[in-house]
């Protein structure tokens, strides 16, 4: 066993798969020689060489639509992102065109999107973001969300394997923080669209994903000290497909909800759970679902500024206490 980095685990999904198949292949800015501005193909164009790791000009509209063509003819390219904020320049390639590429045509379009998102880095702005619910309504994107080193080499994985195109959105926040012990040659693959019980409990249920879930444990554990509350907390993992059952029936066992994410609260992800936890498990509920998310503003560079922003492990510790007296 070794102790990973969450970095070092998508960096290891990705080279076991360019060593599997020989159809997978890299492509975004700086990721030959310079190995990518947070070096996750640090060696890689040294290994594969310079047609399986290729460096692009400032275009991320060109780099997806190139990996579409290539998809086509059958290779298996992933893009990197420097951050996942400029995925919008791509924002037309992928949901006009890629998104629709297998129904509209029957296209096989196997690509992964991949870059560092988030906040909590004081990133400012322009380095920040969690888009996710960009994409969210899209059929034919899949969309996913790792929170710890396995998962982000399970998960990394399992998506260059995908038949459909999948947007991965990995928290630079938790590139050296999170660490796990892996088995040295171990076969790791995550399946796309199942959640997973980070914390088991039985007064309240966190649904959450990505760097939120750490602070819905911490949270947890200062409510079961402090309250004495038992707090299940769901790690979504993949927000396209969403695992619907594994949310309900937490909700069934807990009778009480709070979903959490770091994007801003209108038009987020929360949004769209809490409308289907009222569709399929209203009747178990004991208090209303509630939501825990950003103010709806850019993010700021000032330290002070960006904690009031973005939720913090209090923000989740004052919401549950809410529900649970309610």
């Amino acid at each position: 066993m070794t102790e990973t980095t969450y970095l070092e685990a998508i960096r290891q999904g990705i080279w076991e798969e360019m060593e599997r198949d020989d159809r997978v292949f890299l492509i975004g800015e700086d990721i030959g020689a310079l190995g990518g501005p947070f070096r996750v193909t640090e060696g890689m164009q040294a290994r594969f060489g310079a047609e399986r790791v290729i460096d692009t000009p400032i275009s991320e509209q060109a780099i997806v639509g190139a990996a579409a063509g290539a998809a086509h003819m059958g290779l298996r390219p992933v893009c990197e992102m420097q951050f996942i904020d400029f995925i919008a320049c791509a924002y037309d390639m992928l949901t006009n065109y890629v998104a629709t590429a297998r129904y509209r045509a029957g296209l096989r379009t196997p690509l992964v999107v991949r870059g560092p998102s988030g906040g909590y880095v004081r990133g400012g702005p322009f380095h920040s973001q969690n888009p996710e619910a960009a994409f969210l309504h899209t059929p034919g994107l899949k969309i996913v969300c790792p929170a710890t080193a396995r998962d982000a080499k399970g998960l990394i994985k399992a998506a260059i394997r995908d038949e459909d195109p999948v947007l991965f959105f990995e928290h630079k926040y938790l590139y050296r923080r999170v660490k796990e012990e892996l088995g040295d040659g171990e076969e790791i693959l995550t399946p796309i669209g199942q959640a997973r019980i980070a914390r088991g409990g039985t007064d309240l249920t966190i649904v959450t994903w990505s760097a939120m879930v750490w602070k819905a444990l911490e949270a947890a554990e200062r409510l079961a000290v402090e309250d004495g509350l038992s707090v299940e907390v769901l790690d979504l993992r993949s927000l396209l497909p969403l695992d619907e059952a594994a949310i309900v029936a937490s909700v069934r066992k807990t009778s009480r909800v709070l979903v959490a994410h770091e994007d801003t609260r209108t038009g987020g992800v929360a949004g769209e759970i809490i409308a289907r936890i009222n569709e399929l498990a209203f009747e178990w509920l004991d208090a209303p679902a509630r939501r825990v998310a950003a103010h709806d503003v850019p993010l700021p560079y000032a330290p002070t500024l960006e904690d009031f922003v973005l939720p913090q492990t209090d923000d989740l510790v004052a919401a549950c206490r809410w529900l649970a007296t309610y």
